[in-house]
């Protein structure tokens, strides 16, 4: 079955595209517009306004998707596409600090709510299994290359504009994304095999911790976290005050970790069918490591330079790409399928939970106690998680799909004595 010959999939799939590159656009231009109100402490208000969004991704996602078979999914993702168009036409109006808070807050309870919506949507959409596989995958895909191309947009962009006109234009993305949607056969959710809405909301995190290879994946979130922090929440600052660049610069800057996320991503499918999986993250951890502890050396020897950060930048991005790409084939080995929407949501909110504890060190710690403190606090968090996959996850965990799914979930969720003396 060709996946994009399926309309209704074929719709979702271009809302989903629209929105990813609103949310990016909008966190680039919040950046600038974070610098716009606050200047040296643009790095305080971007980091806080990103722990916002990491608090509503942990809270909300997995309520989210504990109550969407409760309710008419379609209705749900255009009044979410519809809220987070309303807010980012009003960030540029924001003339405190406290209103983009507020703002953000509202923004990314929107889209939450709106992922495990979508994840939830696509198997009563996709019923054939290797096309739902498939449909996983491009959704990663999409992820992968807004990362690269919303900077890169962003830049052309801010060379004719200002950077409150992107505000503009990601709004108008998400009314697209929802009418998109209203053009979707979304049929009616099927009731869930757990009884209570918390039963659901936990069983994906439950799945977790008693599966070796999905606690080291957590741990390999807070190498992801600290890395991807000092690109994200510290880039505005450091090129504008420390290279002394314009907004197009941020954007540039942000793009050359994009390029390299691309990059490695595009090379990994015909690795990944030759090398374990846990090999190819593993090695991704590494290079996040050398790639922060660069940043330290960068910083704290005062080698600043355009060359030296956007290298520096670009293997951060590679890195990125070499532990986020695979992680769909590892959850998809993990869980039978009908759970596999509550796994990917669980990863959803326990990732972003490792961004929660590194947002703040990025943004507070690099106002206050500047660059080197905060990134040699981040290069430490990364080691650490690097670390703790490697003894979480045994080299000999056995193939991936030593175990069917079925088994696997059944075993998992149920308890069963055996299972979990082997997932110890």
């Amino acid at each position: 079955m060709r996946l994009f010959a399926i309309r209704d999939y074929r719709h979702l799939f271009g809302a989903q595209v629209i929105a990813l590159f609103g949310t990016g656009l909008t966190t680039v231009a919040l950046g600038l517009l974070a610098y716009d109100l606050a200047g040296p402490r643009a790095g305080t208000v971007l980091g806080t306004a990103l722990t916002i969004k990491m608090v509503m991704y942990v809270v909300i996602a997995p309520v989210a998707a504990a109550y969407i078979d409760r309710l008419p999914r379609r209705a749900v993702l255009v009044v979410l596409d519809a809220i987070r168009g309303a807010v980012v036409l009003a960030l540029p109006l924001a003339g405190e600090v406290w209103h983009v808070y507020v703002l953000i807050g509202l923004l990314q309870a929107g889209s939450a709510a709106f992922t495990p919506t979508f994840q939830a949507v696509i198997p009563d959409i996709v019923t054939d299994e290797s096309a739902y596989t498939r449909a996983l995958s491009a959704s990663q895909v999409a992820s992968t290359m807004e990362s690269l191309l919303s900077p890169v947009l962003a830049a052309v962009a801010l060379t004719f504009m200002s950077f409150d006109r992107l505000f503009l234009g990601t709004s108008a993305g998400f009314l697209v994304s929802a009418f998109l949607v209203l053009s979707t056969r979304i049929p009616d959710a099927r009731p869930s095999t757990h009884t209570k809405a918390w039963d659901k909301a936990a069983a994906g995190i439950r799945t977790f911790f008693t599966t070796p290879r999905l606690r080291g994946i957590m741990a390999l979130n807070l190498t992801v976290a600290a890395a991807g922090s000092i690109v994200v929440v510290n880039t505005v600052n450091y090129v504008r005050d420390e290279l002394g660049g314009t907004q197009s610069d941020v954007a540039w800057m942000l793009a050359a970790s994009g390029t390299g996320t691309l990059l490695a991503a595009l090379g990994l499918p015909r690795v990944l069918d030759r090398i374990a999986a846990r090999t190819v993250m593993t090695t991704g951890s590494g290079v996040l490591v050398a790639g922060t502890i660069a940043a330290v050396v960068l910083i704290a020897a005062g080698l600043t330079s355009w060359i030296g950060t956007a290298l520096i930048w670009t293997v951060i991005g590679i890195g990125m790409a070499l532990i986020i790409t695979p992680t769909g084939k590892v959850l998809r080995a993990s869980a039978g399928h009908s759970a596999i929407p509550e796994v990917f949501t669980a990863q959803f909110s326990l990732s972003h939970l490792a961004w929660l504890i590194t947002y703040p060190v990025a943004g507070l710690i690099g106002t206050n106690a500047g660059f080197t403190a905060a990134w040699t606090i981040l290069a430490a968090l990364a080691a650490a998680g690097a670390t703790a996959s490697l003894l979480l996850w045994p080299r000999h965990d056995g193939p991936e799909s030593a175990r069917t799914p079925a088994e696997i979930t059944q075993h998992t969720l149920s308890g069963d004595p055996a299972t979990l003396v082997r997932a110890a």
